[in-house]
């Protein structure tokens, strides 16, 4: 079977048969990230955590300076609950990538998580410098504001969010919450935004703009919530 086919299988959701795939492809071609990879993320999403976290560790072993492989172990380190370890690792796929957004609102999106408010809204400051138009961060960005009891602040990451996105909320929808948006991950190579591909399903934008909304996909809601 190949590479391909275990990335249908695992798209579909048939994760055993995608598991299958890729333990016979790590058996014949042994020392390829890749396959790490894709085989730890099967086995994070049929609640194999620990096993999981195998596979990462070789990806990064593999190749130590890839920062989307380092963030990808701290999410699954995250999952476990170490999250002193998974820190290190966020903390070092930005001091590795140091210009990418990304770096920032996925550190800051997982400081949130943790408690850590003030961290996320500095990261989150970081993301928008390097990237003013990032709709994401300004959303995310307002929330944490708003748990902070900075209102006024919340209003205007909010209002900027929702400019950037061309977004104007229907009356009846005024009142409606704002809820959290999982920063897109990168391609590996390919555009630039990154894609943090297949851990979840794609997370519900608040925003209603078509292209923001395409554009705004996994990170790592499902697994992290538990729910």
């Amino acid at each position: 079977m190949s590479f391909e086919a275990g990335i249908e299988f695992y798209k579909s959701g048939k994760f055993e048969d995608a598991l299958n795939i890729f333990n016979e492809l790590i058996e014949s071609k042994s020392g390829q990230a890749e396959l790490h990879l894709y085989r730890g993320r099967i086995l994070s999403r049929m609640g194999k955590t620990e096993l999981a976290l195998e596979d990462f560790d070789m990806t990064v072993r593999l190749e130590p300076f890839n920062t989307n492989y380092i963030s990808d172990r701290a999410v699954v380190l995250h999952l476990l609950k170490r999250n002193e370890e998974a820190l290190e690792e966020f903390d070092r796929a930005a001091n590795l990538d140091t210009n990418n957004p990304y770096r920032y609102s996925s550190r800051a999106y997982f400081k949130d998580r943790i408690g850590d408010l003030q961290g996320a809204i500095e990261d989150y400051e970081k993301a928008i410098e390097l990237d003013p138009e990032d709709a994401v961060a300004y959303n995310n960005k307002g929330l944490v504001e708003e748990k902070l009891g900075y209102q006024e602040k919340s209003k205007r990451s909010f209002e900027k969010a929702d400019a950037l996105t061309g977004y104007q909320a229907p009356k009846q929808e005024a009142a409606k919450p704002k809820e959290t948006i999982a920063p897109q991950a990168e391609p590996q190579k390919a555009s630039k935004k990154l894609t943090f591909t297949y851990y979840l399903k794609t997370l519900g934008s608040v925003l209603t703009d078509t292209k923001s909304r395409k554009e705004f996909s996994v990170f790592v809601k499902k697994l992290i919530s538990g729910k």
